[in-house]
């Protein structure tokens, strides 16, 4: 734990605060002792990661108007950047898992380190303040845009909506129509209906990444 802090850039005062960010719920449900996974923290990390992110872009872009605004959160706070944090931190490595979890891969998947790092965020503002969490925020999140660049467009779902704005289409509509596979390793499937009557489908590990998906395939079939 002394060396994930080192990595993290704070030392925490309780501990178990960080046992609890790296708790995955697979490993909660197999074990007797343990009664929480991080799932509480990751909600009350994605709050705090909204807000931090959204004072610092109001701050350095004072003349952006709200949609762009929320566009850029979006892009700073998404999935795909919170796994690229959570493997520069090498999260996965501290992360507890079931045994299923961790026969199929869970180390590695994008929606179990992208929550991981949400988790650790409410961690560190329940034992530090928000003052702490802000600061690991800026120092591993929101750095690239502190020093003037702006994230990779990676976010599907937002690229989607800007286009269907500019061809005066209403915003689309995203359904979660099915799930298969078993607790610790589901699949989904997401639907987004489009103007007109259109719609387009894709599939994820998480509601997030089918939803992506979908947005990834509506875009290839209205840019083909």
């Amino acid at each position: 734990m002394e060396r994930l802090e080192q990595r993290l850039g704070y030392t925490f005062s309780d501990r178990s605060k960080l046992d609890n960010a790296l708790t995955h719920s697979s490993y909660a449900n197999e074990s007797p002792h343990t009664r929480h996974s991080n799932e509480r923290l990751e909600f009350l990390g994605d709050a705090v990661l909204g807000f931090c992110a959204a004072k610092t872009i109001c701050r350095l872009y004072p003349d952006m108007p709200e949609g762009g605004l929320t566009r850029l959160r979006a892009e700073l706070v998404c999935e795909a950047s919170l796994h690229q944090v959570a493997l520069a931190l090498g999260l996965g490595d501290y992360i507890r898992l079931g045994r299923n979890e961790e026969c199929n891969g869970g180390r590695t998947r994008t929606s179990i380190l992208a929550d991981c790092v949400e988790a650790v965020i409410a961690a560190i503002y329940l034992d530090g303040g928000l003052e702490s969490a802000e600061r690991f925020i800026e120092a591993h999140i929101l750095g690239d845009i502190r020093a003037g660049r702006r994230p990779a467009r990676t976010d599907y779902k937002t690229q989607l909506q800007e286009l269907l704005q500019r061809s005066g289409g209403a915003a689309p509509a995203y359904t979660i129509v099915g799930e298969s596979g078993p607790d610790h390793d589901k699949t989904f499937t997401a639907s987004v209906a489009l103007h007109g009557g259109a719609h387009a489908e894709g599939e994820g590990k998480s509601k997030k990444e089918a939803e992506q998906a979908a947005a990834r395939a509506a875009l290839e079939k209205l840019e083909s």
